[in-house]
């Protein structure tokens, strides 16, 4: 695991790349190398968790084939046994050394032989100077990039800060970005907040050369038929399934641990792994004090059935107000949900803890059908138009409520450029697929999983040096849950109904029976007169910070904290929430955006 950076026919200084390096040190902490040719640079964060002797990178083939990599590649034993047999030879048994001699064989095609989760930037300068870029097929490891069309100049990193570090990359915001994440929690597709900055989607290739310029290609997605419809074959299937993955998984040269929150999703992940790890490690959250939705009894079920060595993690909420400016620095961009503040904590006590790697349940909800907004779009009466319900509850903000907090001068301008709810809504009335469940199978794991949810728990847990891995997110999970029909993933009251029988009998009854609940903090109890977090809140969205900034009522916002305080409510607690998180990430900007005004005003003087 690590990170990456680079540019492509683009100039940057030897001090610019060891900034760049430095903004995503967190993330690779073991060695910092890059290696640069004319025009063009690949660079690299290690978290040396195979082969963590070997395996240092750039990997080379000759003199012409230059490789950097973030992930794991599950399948690296079986390439490198193939690769071998073809004449490639290696010194190592890192993952990440077989990427070389299968671009030498496979050319563009390379990425269709990896099983893993990646981001791989590759020059080969044979023939014309060639970069090449790809991503996973679900899009668990994030690449951020500026690209300049008029002058062909790439640069990328793994991480927003990083690659911002480049002087030619702007760090302005977007003018639309404030209401397109109040209406999806975080920039959705291949956005970011960034006016010109933008992130590759999942299973993308991405061809550059100086005469072509720059071209994103999907790679297509195997599109599975499910042979079983019955729930007890789907529910043996699933079981096999995430049984074989969560044991792939733990294989590593470093310890390896669990998360548990409690619930179905990651109970299971944790009893599946402590099959293969004796006195597997597992660890929950929770805070100081008595709060709504506190899971540590169920944690510590699921972990005295898997008999693991538990940890109960916890935090003290007085903390909370320098977290989450942490927090918001290395997500580099808004993200609406509170579990940011949580996620962060809990891999820094993993890091603490002595491991560098840790299995999760994270995608299970999407994959099976597992939110309230799935249900109710699946069981929507015929006739009625599910859309609307649907694209309202992916808000962090209600569209009503957005448009009263907003500045005439900034509601107009929303209007003018298109609401991002309004771009969603109609992709999801022109999807082809034959039901409802199908097309919000594709939008939940193909659009909202890697931007929400995947880039979250990457940038977090590599903040602290953590490598998350995610069975449900392997491709042959993956592949079959989007095949499944609509009956075994919601049906009447229940939800992800296929998973609950693939987990009977092997998580205790109670965590199994128990209500759903998610795994968040609980803000509306949290922002309270006279608690740290609504104190924080108030000072960063003060009427005079707000008037600055022009799109934002300072009115509107104050009746907002009046209705928290007299009648605290999920709806007021939320928009108060993900307000305080945009202001503190436009206030971080602040020095990045003076220092490039100097920076440019050095380079005026000295033209």
């Amino acid at each position: 695991m690590c990170r990456i950076f680079g540019h492509f026919d683009a100039e940057a200084t030897p001090d610019e790349l060891r900034a760049v390096a430095a903004a995503q040190r967190h993330g690779g902490p073991d060695a910092q190398t890059h290696t640069s040719g004319r025009g063009w640079a690949l660079g690299s964060n290690r978290l040396a968790v195979m082969d963590p002797d070997g395996g240092a990178q750039p990997y080379t083939l000759g003199r012409g084939i230059t490789a950097v990599f973030n992930g794991e590649i599950y399948n690296h034993r079986e390439l490198r046994e193939r690769l071998t047999a073809r004449g490639h030879t290696f010194t190592g048994t890192c993952d990440g050394s077989v990427i070389p001699a299968l671009y030498a064989e496979y050319g563009a095609a390379f990425a269709d032989h990896l099983d893993g989760m990646f981001s791989i930037a590759l020059v080969d300068l044979r023939g014309e100077p060639t970069l090449w870029l790809v991503t996973d097929e679900v899009g668990m490891k994030p690449l951020y990039y500026r690209w300049d069309a008029a002058r062909r100049h790439l640069y990328f990193a793994s991480e927003l800060p990083a690659l911002l570090s480049f002087h030619a990359v702007d760090a302005s915001p977007r003018e639309a970005g404030l209401d397109a994440y109040l209406a999806t929690k975080t920039p959705f597709g291949e956005q970011t907040m960034f006016e010109g900055v933008r992130v590759l989607p999942p299973a993308a290739t991405v061809r550059v050369t100086r005469a072509g310029g720059m071209n994103v290609t999907r790679r297509p997605v195997a599109d599975e038929r499910a042979p079983h419809g019955r729930e007890a074959e789907a529910a043996a299937r699933v079981h096999e399934l995430l049984r074989t993955e969560v044991h792939r998984l733990t294989e590593a040269d470093v310890p390896v641990s669990a998360i548990t929150s409690g619930g179905l999703d990651s109970g299971l992940v944790t009893v599946l792994a402590a099959e293969r790890i004796p006195g597997l490690h597992s660890f929950n959250i929770a805070y100081t004090g008595t709060w709504p939705s506190d899971e540590r009894a169920f944690a510590r079920e699921v972990a005295a059935y898997a008999g693991t060595e538990h940890h109960q993690v916890e935090i003290d909420p007085a903390t909370f107000p320098s977290l989450l400016a942490d927090v918001v620095r290395h997500l580099g961009q808004p993200n609406a949900d509170p579990i940011t503040l949580s996620t962060h904590a809990l891999f820094a006590a993993v890091r603490d803890a002595g491991f560098k790697v840790a299995l999760t349940g994270d995608a299970a909800d999407e994959l099976f059908g597992g939110y309230d907004r799935i249900h109710r779009a699946v069981h929507t009466p015929s006739g009625t138009d599910w859309v609307p319900a649907y694209v309202e509850a992916l808000a962090a903000v209600p569209t009503s409520l957005r448009e009263r907090l907003y500045t005439p001068e900034y509601r107009l301008s929303v209007a003018d450029g298109g609401r991002v709810s309004d771009e969603i809504a109609e992709r999801l009335r022109a999807s082809t697929r034959p039901d409802v469940m199908s097309t919000l199978t594709d939008f939940e794991i193909g659009e909202r999983l890697p931007a929400y949810h995947l880039r979250r728990v990457d940038h977090l847990s590599m903040a602290a040096s953590v490598e998350v891995r995610l069975p449900f997110c392997q491709p042959s999970v993956v592949r079959y849950a989007r095949s499944l029909e609509a009956g075994l993933k919601v049906s009447g009251g229940r939800r992800k109904r296929v998973l609950y029988a693939a987990a009977q009998g092997r998580l205790p009854a109670s965590v199994l029976n128990r209500p759903k609940q998610p795994f968040t903090l609980p803000v509306t109890a949290m922002l309270q007169p006279g608690r740290p977090l609504m104190e924080y809140a108030r000072d960063l969205l003060s009427a005079d910070r707000l008037r600055r900034r022009g799109q934002l009522d300072p009115a509107r916002v104050e009746a907002l904290f009046r209705t928290q305080a007299h009648r605290p409510d999920d709806r007021a607690a939320m928009a108060i929430w993900s307000l305080m998180v945009h202001e503190l990430w436009l206030e971080q900007l602040r020095p990045a955006t003076a220092r490039r005004a100097l920076d440019q005003r050095d380079l005026e003087v000295a033209v």
